[in-house]
């Protein structure tokens, strides 16, 4: 079957609200099926991808095929329970098959799902190809879905015509919820230590096995809209970019959710725009969605962590400054000779006009010189180096001349706690191994 869109004008072209309610709401509810789908699949994926089972998922959504032709010649129709059941018992057999494979035939996990689900859809493509005049399956529909006719199949539903695949996806995903809400603690516990859950008396591999079922659940309600091969998109991508988001397993179930929802109304909406597949182009603002948070995502993106990374050489930089100045108070109060004064580099300038901005640093008859502000920064980077130089020259050995490269690496990282435990472990001292007197902590 072939999507029956057509290219619109480009002055139709602008969504008004009779998009979506001419012709009995069959762009609304094209929509909503596909949002409903995602939501599921996002659920679903949110711990495949937790427990690195993404492969097994992929596995799945394309291995139930077989079992969906068999339910189809045996009277089902997709998307009914007969369905369902059938791709259940297909997914069942994929797991068998893929353990079977790792203990009898040696195989490597993610080898054997691979061998046990490329086998088993390619037999669902030879049955459906074998028996398409007397089923109403078409194997270009398999592999991407016909969300555009979705609404065209519909029941009645208290006295409404709902379209089929909405209705069993609905019913579906409030399975799923319903599921995940009883038995989240296990989920949870199984995911992040599975040995553990085991020693603690949880049924790790029921809980395994729910998720499987779960899983072909989710992949056979949206076999009709998006296919067998988009809807491993679904069943991925939501989850592993709620993953850039947060650290909550519970809070990236949720963004999943809802970030496939999000993809399912754009795609469907730039798909009408553009007159391509709605299903493809749900799977590619996925895949955007992902590369944003790829580059944007508040703690694993790209741009945060080159900012975090400038803002720490930033940071090391006006404090090396700081240190440097306090040194050269340090040895004109002992009377000792200066180093001659280098050309300052360009961040060194740059950071010495930062500090003189936010008032650390003075112009002075001999140059810069701390406030008292800069003077107390100061004196916490000097006295994090020489307590780690004391720390080393006690535990690690090292000669005099190799002490300084690591302390004024870690000078920076060393917080007051950390300082009063070196201080502790090596007792009190005054001066550090160079006989250099130790700042007090501010």
């Amino acid at each position: 079957m072939r999507s029956t869109s057509r290219r619109m004008p480009a002055k139709e072209k602008m969504f008004p609200i009779s998009f979506f309610t001419d012709g009995g709401g069959m762009h609304a509810w094209a929509i909503a099926t596909a949002a409903m789908v995602a939501a599921g699949c996002g659920l679903v994926g949110t711990l495949l991808v937790v427990r690195r089972m993404s492969l097994l998922g992929d596995a799945i959504s394309h291995a139930m095929l077989p079992g969906i032709v068999v339910a189809v010649l045996a009277g089902g129709r997709p998307g009914g329970l007969l369905v369902l059941l059938g791709a259940v018992v297909a997914a069942l057999v994929t797991v068998w098959l893929t353990q079977v494979l790792r203990t009898e035939g040696g195989l490597a996990e993610d080898a054997g799902a691979g061998v046990a689900f490329t086998t088993l859809f390619a037999l669902g493509v030879v049955m459906v190809t074998a028996v398409a005049s007397r089923i109403d399956l078409d194997p270009a529909c398999v592999l991407y879905g016909v969300l555009e006719l979705v609404p065209f199949d519909t029941v009645p539903v208290l006295g409404v015509e709902v379209p089929r695949a909405f209705l069993t996806a609905t019913v579906v995903f409030v399975l799923l919820a319903a599921a995940a809400i009883a038995t989240w603690k296990m989920q949870v516990f199984t995911a992040f230590d599975a040995e553990a859950a085991r020693a603690a008396g949880v049924p790790v591999a029921a809980v395994t096995t729910g998720l499987l079922v779960a899983t072909a659940l989710a992949t056979t309600a949206g076999f009709e809209a998006v296919g067998a091969i988009l809807v491993v998109a679904m069943l991925v991508v939501p989850a592993a970019t709620a993953e850039l988001l947060s650290r909550r397993l519970h809070r990236i179930a949720v963004l999943a959710i809802l970030l496939g929802v999000a993809a399912a109304w754009i795609g469907y909406l730039v798909a009408w725009w553009c007159n391509t597949s709605a299903a493809g182009m749900i799977a590619v603002v996925l895949g955007c969605e992902y590369l944003l948070c790829v580059c944007f995502a508040p703690d694993d993106g790209l741009v945060s962590r080159a900012c975090s990374r400038g803002w720490f050489h930033w940071r090391v930089a006006c404090e090396d400054r700081l240190a440097a100045c306090w040194r050269r108070e340090e040895m004109t109060a002992q009377g000792k000779s200066l180093p001659a004064i280098h050309q300052p580099t360009l961040g060194e300038h740059l950071a010495d006009r930062w500090l003189a901005f936010t008032g650390r640093l003075a112009h002075g008859p001999r140059g810069w010189m701390l406030t008292s502000r800069g003077r107390e920064e100061a004196e916490t980077v000097v006295r994090s180096h020489r307590l780690w130089e004391t720390w080393l020259g006690r535990h690690a050995e090292l000669p005099l001349d190799h002490l300084h490269p690591p302390a004024e690496w870690i000078e920076h990282h060393l917080g007051a706690d950390v300082r009063r435990r070196i201080e502790a472990e090596v007792g009190t001292f005054s001066s550090d191994p160079h006989g250099r007197s130790i700042p007090p902590e501010p």
